[in-house]
């Protein structure tokens, strides 16, 4: 059945109450103002790092594999910081849907406008490349302030009260599209749209390479070059950070050079090395309680063992 013809009576049955009871904690805490959702946030994360075992357990070695420059005790400070981050982008989500768009207004900066103006001068639309940060859903909202028309790929959710819960909120900043739809995209191109797309996880797909991610073989994704493709569009990279000072955001948007090369594995790895390039800038914000690195070209999964 379509998102646009469900609606809340179809999820009244019993095994769908605890997804209400955190859709409504959630509305609840949009409420909140920044500072003290920034402080519930951070507790939460701290009470995820306890109760979370395997995700910490992930995360550790992510964070092992991805800056052998720290130190034992400086990379389990990081991991805590990332707890605390997702912990935080619970509540950022919250404000994604239903918080206040004057305030965020006043509190984000965008750099790089004139880039993303000039692509979008050729009238090609135009790919932007994000990553799978805590405040994945809130930089969609910050995003649309600036009025470029944005569609949102998406992978669908398993749960279907969940994709509509998703969907149903990312509407407010975004037209989402479901990734496999590739006609839909191709006519959001020809609309001159802002794609937004993130190719940084470890998905199930026979069109991957692997190249190195923060230094380590990880599986990518070969689907940017293909979208490129369709319409002619160039690619940007769209960093969204949470300022150090926790009182504001920044959004930036920048080339990804030499892109594309005409080789989808050079492709991918000009991806991963733009992305990285992102992420270093505030690597704790940055979703590393998923498995990156789960598939290795001798079709093995040991380094989460």
């Amino acid at each position: 059945m379509d998102n646009k013809e469900l609606t809340w009576r179809n999820f009244l049955a019993p095994k769908y109450w605890p997804v209400w009871l955190m859709i409504g904690l959630l509305r609840i805490t949009a409420l909140l103002p920044f500072s003290a959702g920034i402080t519930l946030g951070r507790g939460m994360g701290n009470l995820l790092y306890r109760i979370l075992p395997k995700r910490r357990h992930i995360t550790e070695v992510n964070i092992r594999l991805c800056f052998k420059e720290l130190d034992e005790r400086q990379q389990q400070q990081m991991v805590r910081e990332v707890f605390q981050n997702n912990g935080i982008g619970l509540i950022e989500m919250a404000w994604a849907y239903w918080g206040s768009e004057k305030f965020f207004r006043s509190i984000t900066t965008l750099k790089g406008a004139d880039i993303l103006d000039e692509a979008l001068s050729h009238n090609n639309g135009v790919i932007l490349m994000g990553g799978h940060y805590s405040h994945i859903d809130l930089c969609g909202l910050l995003f649309s302030f600036y009025g470029r028309p944005v569609s949102t790929l998406y992978r669908k959710h398993n749960n279907p009260l969940l994709e509509m819960f998703f969907f149903n909120g990312r509407q407010r900043f975004s037209e989402p599209l479901e990734r496999s739809k590739t006609r839909l995209m191709l006519r959001h191109m020809r609309k001159n749209n802002c794609i937004w797309y993130a190719p940084d996880q470890d998905i199930t797909s026979k069109d991957k390479v692997f190249v190195p991610f923060f230094g380590q073989t990880a599986a990518t994704i070969t689907a940017t070059t293909k979208i490129a493709r369709l319409n002619s569009s160039p690619l940007l990279l769209l960093s969204c950070l949470r300022n150090p000072d926790d009182k504001g955001y920044t959004l930036e948007v920048s080339r990804v050079e030499n892109f594309p090369s005409g080789d989808e594995t050079e492709d991918a790895r000009l991806i991963n090395e733009a992305l990285e390039s992102s992420i270093r800038k505030a690597p704790s914000q940055y979703m590393w309680v998923h498995k990156r690195f789960k598939t290795q070209p001798d079709g093995k999964s040991k380094l989460y063992k």
